[in-house]
Formats: structure tokens, C-alpha cells, sequence
């Protein structure tokens, strides 16, 4: 592998760690830098601009949402100035679910469409692939009673998730991709056309 290869491959997993350590410190500032202008993120509870993202990040954090993001291993694809990057991830979350506090771990990827463009890697588009989650009561000895039907809304990677966010008033998409089936093999595709030089086509 060339020099200038691993150096581009280097800088683009730069920018996905950056992005976590960034947002999770709300650095917001720093946090903009890694988006290029037309830049859109696709979470369970906000698939907006880049610029409508962070803004949304600042109004949760403000009042004192409780998102943590925690890195893995990363896979870069290159193609000239385009990249794919999949980052093993686990989105971390504390809220009151019933009056009870909990934690919610969910475990995924980030699946992220990357460029350069005058001599800067941003982020063109973020779509995070959900995989399994989980929630415990941060006390162990606390009662929790979920309500089955509201649980079994959302898809089985991220149902738990999605159960904190829509008791804390998010409205939370309910086809993001998992670790298998069609929704997630289309955003490949969506990858492969990035790669190709092609726009992505992924739509929400």
C-alpha cells in the first residue's frame, strides 16, 4: 500500500474518532469541522443537515440528554478523493424510563460517506447500522415494567433505544438498518455507488 494511502486512511479514521470525542465533550465548534456543508446525519431520533444536527445536539444537551459514543475498529474503503468508512460502535444512553433510571447500550456501526474536497476529509453522510441493544436499570435492585407493545414498535437492533428516546419525547424512525436484511444491504449498495463515483442515493 502506498504511503499517501495509509496517510488518507489515517486521516479519514482521525475524523470518525473526532467526531465522537467531539460531540460526546460538546465541543461544538471542533464538532462542525468534521461535516462538509452539505452534510446529513441519520440517527434514530434526528435525520437532519449537519448544521440541523448539532443544533438539535446543543438543544439535548442543554437540557441534559445523555448520549455517549464509544469507537471500535474501522474499516476504510478509498476511491480518489471518496470514501467508506465503518466504524464498530456503542451509542450509550441515560434517561428515566418509567420513573426508573437506566442505561441503554446499543452496539452498531457507523456507516459513514466521506470526502475530500480542497484538501479536507468531511463527512457527507452518517447512517449508523443498529445491531443489538439493551437496557438495565442503573440500580440493580429497581423494578422496571416495559410496555410490550411500544417495545415491539421498533425494530429488534435498536428497540430499547428507541423506547428511552420516545419517552423523552423524540419521534423515533423506525426502519434504520440492523445487522441483516434488505434495508441494510441497500445502504452497501449506496456505499458501493459512493465508491464508484456516483451520488449514493440513499434516501430516508
Amino acid at each position: 500500500m502506498a504511503e499517501s494511502d495509509i496517510l488518507r486512511r489515517l486521516q479519514v479514521a482521525e475524523l470518525v474518532q473526532n467526531w465522537a470525542v467531539w460531540r460526546d465533550a460538546g465541543d461544538w465548534d471542533r464538532f462542525a469541522t468534521c461535516w462538509h456543508d452539505d452534510g446529513r446525519m441519520m440517527a434514530t431520533w434526528c435525520q437532519a443537515s449537519a448544521a440541523d444536527f448539532i443544533a438539535a445536539s446543543q438543544a439535548g444537551w442543554a437540557r441534559g440528554v445523555s448520549i455517549l459514543h464509544f469507537l471500535g475498529g474501522c474499516s476504510v474503503d478509498l476511491a480518489g478523493h471518496r470514501a467508506i468508512a465503518q466504524t464498530k460502535m456503542t451509542i450509550s444512553q441515560r434517561a428515566e424510563v418509567h420513573g426508573v433510571l437506566v442505561d441503554v447500550v446499543c452496539t452498531g456501526r457507523f456507516h459513514d460517506f466521506i470526502e475530500e474536497r480542497d484538501g479536507r476529509w468531511g463527512i457527507v453522510l452518517r447512517q449508523p447500522i443498529y445491531e443489538k441493544d439493551r437496557m438495565d436499570p442503573v440500580d440493580p435492585a429497581a423494578k422496571l415494567q416495559l410496555d410490550p407493545a411500544l417495545l415491539a414498535r421498533f425494530p429488534e437492533g435498536y428497540r430499547h433505544l428507541a423506547y428511552l428516546q420516545t419517552g423523552i419525547g423524540y419521534e423515533v424512525k423506525t426502519d434504520m438498518p440492523g445487522l441483516k436484511g434488505e434495508k441494510v444491504q441497500a445502504l452497501y449498495a449506496a456505499g458501493r455507488s459512493w465508491l464508484a463515483g456516483k451520488p449514493h442515493g440513499w434516501v430516508e
